[in-house]
């Protein structure tokens, strides 16, 4: 039973519910990468390897984090804040996770996806988590690169280079973060103030906030047009688009004079399932529709694959 609790925490340290996510986006990328099915070995290991990645920064995450967590009625529970696992457990956990995921993405995918998925878990476990967090209100801007990289990660690790398509995808959830994101943070304001973390809603105040989400909702609807308007997608596509985009609206709208304080966490609930629903159509319509062909002169930077 202790073995079985211990295991437990490790598997907390590694936010299963928001890697869940990054790998989908990732494994969304991989099939929207080919014309028809990804090849089977590097789809696969990619995949682990993307995942192993994502779990390593979320346990750094946690070890950088502790101090905050502990303060935040949010997070208290966590392995660390809470006693049941040790910062040096934690530590050796995620370089452990970490170096596997980059023997396994050097050996068995290319070394192109290493660097990049690399970069991404320094980017956020270490430049998002230990710096721009609390350096600035607009964190969840200038950190969102990194956890906007896993559908260039999927693309590369099947194909060896990154596609222009591979950066819209990119850039549909660099967009998506910050309306995601600010919601929680205004719900979770009071515990953001007491550990002095300087997210939106502490530095400029809610309603401040709210507006930021209404701009960023916008835009994001107007960008989430670019897969159709480029020949990346199809019809299938463009109305899921419009639908969850519309949804997304009514929640950013809403927002502005809620009905409760609940709201604001409706909102985020409502962007997750927004932005998994949308890379489902991405890739149904793949799958049934007949979209133009990528073409030749779009720019990639390429890698020869290490097989």
């Amino acid at each position: 039973m202790p073995l079985i609790r211990q295991f437990a925490q490790f598997w907390a340290l590694t936010k299963p519910n928001v890697v869940a996510l990054i790998v989908f986006t990732a494994v969304v990328g991989m099939f929207l990468a080919v014309p028809a099915l990804p090849p089977a070995r590097e789809a696969i290991v990619g995949a682990i390897g993307i995942w192993l990645a994502a779990a390593s920064a979320a346990a750094i995450n946690h070890l950088l984090d502790a101090r905050i967590d502990a303060v935040m009625a949010r997070t208290a529970h966590r392995p660390l804040p809470s006693g049941q696992l040790q910062p040096r457990q934690v530590l050796w956990f995620a370089l452990a996770i970490g170096a596997l995921s980059m023997l396994l993405l050097v050996a068995f995918v290319n070394l192109l996806t290493a660097v990049l998925t690399f970069c991404a878990l320094i980017g956020y476990a270490v430049i998002y988590t230990k710096y721009l967090k609390r350096a600035t209100p607009q964190n969840i801007v200038l950190g969102g690169a990194a956890g906007a990289a896993p559908p260039v990660l999927g693309w590369a690790a099947v194909t060896g280079e990154v596609h222009a398509y591979a950066l819209l995808l990119f850039l549909i959830i660099f967009i998506w973060t910050p309306p995601h994101f600010w919601a929680l943070a205004i719900y979770r304001r009071e515990d953001y103030a007491r550990a002095a973390v300087p997210m939106l809603p502490i530095t400029h105040g809610v309603e401040y906030t709210r507006w930021n989400v209404l701009a960023y909702t916008i835009l994001l609807v107007l960008v989430t047009l670019l897969p159709w308007l480029t020949g990346m997608a199809g019809l299938i596509y463009l109305g899921g688009a419009l639908v969850l985009g519309a949804g997304f609206l009514y929640y950013a709208l809403r927002l502005m004079n809620p009905p409760n304080e609940q709201f604001a966490m409706e909102t985020f609930r409502y962007s997750i399932i927004y932005l998994m629903v949308l890379f489902a159509f991405l890739l149904a319509d793949h799958y049934l529709a007949d979209p133009l062909p990528m073409t030749p002169s779009a720019p990639v930077l390429r890698v020869d694959p290490m097989r």
